[in-house]
């Protein structure tokens, strides 16, 4: 069987999925394309050889014939977006986060729920080697019990300020530091339940007048006592920069490193090394792994990688950790959550 997919959204990351669509998976069909920019979406049929484009993603649903839909459009659209794709009977692949808020995500998982149709949120790493290995040692007791976890986030530049707007991407603690908010539960298998942020702008000022950061610490605490710390920045200039440390009992584990490929430049002047371009470059195979995960649950009947309610409790550490950024004190997860589809319980053991 192949499915037939359909793409709302053709900017950067749109590009990334329909790239990964066309040439990376097998058993689906791009479909169509829909972008509000009618150029974008237009050069994304051709140059991915999609059947169809569309300004409306409205009019796309309604006209072609879809298994699924693969959400890209801004952070702030996601819950509106889901919410029309699942009333129209398809399935839901969105990237991350589900949405900005959790009223958001409330929404979006409740349209799916009321549809009958799967909705898998887009936490990549979990699908990469280096991770998945790590949780499978942290799982068979390599390095005892976890007690503290380590994340660095590090982009090499900024992106557009209509993109660093909040409304539009989170701000960067939602918007970069959500991976590392999943792999703190994911890892750990623990719940956080307080978060004290700090951040300023201290690189691009030009940030300041969208209302966005350049720079942010995030310290974590857990249900079960145990510690966190998360950096995310937009101006590592040297690479892209994404390494996670979980300490343990009895170990510890290393995931990520600065090097792209194994060679040394060795001279009078030193020895050198090369870095990771961007975040294509170091995830590329779990862009596709995660749209393969999907296409089978799908086609098997069975439950997302990454479903709904966990890209919920990452919003949650998200949304606790803007919030004491804005108010400048320690938040505990509890005074955000809210609504009656929180669950406390430790993260799902899939992927």
């Amino acid at each position: 069987m192949t499915m037939r997919i359909g793409l709302i959204g053709a900017g950067r990351m749109g590009k990334v999925f329909a790239h990964t669509l066309a040439f990376s998976v097998a058993g689906v069909q791009l479909a169509a394309v829909a972008d509000p920019d009618e150029a974008a979406a237009r050069d994304a049929a051709a140059r991915y050889h999609i059947p169809a484009w569309f300004s409306d993603y409205r009019r796309m649903l309604a006209e072609v014939e879809l298994d699924a839909a693969v959400v890209v459009t801004p952070t702030g659209t996601h819950a509106q977006v889901i919410q029309a794709v699942a009333a129209a009977g398809r399935h839901i692949f969105t990237e991350k986060p589900l949405a900005d808020s959790l009223a958001g995500c409330d929404a979006a998982i409740a349209a799916a729920e009321a549809a009958g149709v799967k909705l898998q949120v887009g936490f990549m790493r979990r699908f990469d080697p280096a991770y998945l290995m790590a949780r499978q040692k942290i799982e068979a007791g390599a390095i005892g019990t976890p007690v503290m976890f380590k994340g660095v986030g590090r982009d090499p530049g900024r992106p557009s300020l209509e993109f660093a707007r909040r409304e539009n991407s989170g701000g960067l603690i939602l918007d970069m530091g959500i991976h590392d908010f999943d792999l703190a539960r994911w890892l750990m298998g623990a719940e956080v339940d307080r978060v004290y942020a700090e951040g300023s702008c201290l690189v691009f000022p030009e940030l300041q007048e969208v209302g966005d950061i350049d720079n942010a610490v995030i310290n974590l605490h857990y249900s079960n006592g145990a510690v966190g710390n998360i950096d995310v920045s937009r101006n590592a200039l040297y690479g892209y920069d994404i390494r996670t440390e979980v300490l343990g009992s009895e170990g510890a584990l290393r995931i990520g490193k600065d090097q792209l490929t194994d060679t040394l430049v060795l001279t009078r002047a030193g020895i050198t090394h090369d870095t990771v371009p961007n975040f294509m470059t170091r995830f590329a195979s779990a862009y596709a792994e995660e749209i393969r995960d999907f296409v089978r649950c799908v086609l098997e009947d069975c439950e997302p990688a990454v479903t709904g309610r966990e890209a919920r409790a990452a919003t949650a550490i998200g949304v606790a950790a803007t919030r004491s950024l804005d108010e400048g004190r320690p938040v505990l997860i509890s005074e955000v959550l809210g609504g009656s589809l929180w669950k406390k319980q430790p993260p799902s053991a899939s992927a």
